[in-house]
């Protein structure tokens, strides 16, 4: 995540997003810089415009986050009840598990 951070800092900042720069900002920040996910994070961004991606990314977030409000409270309990039935099959298979021991 600390690598997704330093460019959008590069980016933010108007500086080239390159290899060395992140590294410079991670090392910078007292991050262990590891260059060679420095290397594949820039690469997975050749030819990714970042201000249109921050800027999709935006309203996705935005929307879910205006339509939170807009729920009822009627709504919000099956899933605190699907929580629960998921959590049943786990504490089995545990004790399952323990025999083992």
């Amino acid at each position: 995540m600390e690598y997704i951070y330093a460019v959008m800092l590069l980016n933010k900042a108007g500086k080239d997003v390159s290899e060395d720069n992140i590294v410079a900002v991670l090392k910078a920040a007292g991050v262990e810089a590891d260059a060679a996910k420095a290397k594949s994070v820039v690469a997975a961004l050749e030819g990714v415009d970042i201000e249109q991606v921050i800027a999709e990314s935006s309203v996705a977030v935005a929307a879910p986050a205006a339509a939170a409000p807009a729920a009822d409270s009627g709504a919000a309990a099956p899933a605190k009840e699907e929580k629960k039935e998921e959590a049943a099959p786990a504490a089995d298979a545990a004790a399952g598990l323990g025999s083992l021991f």
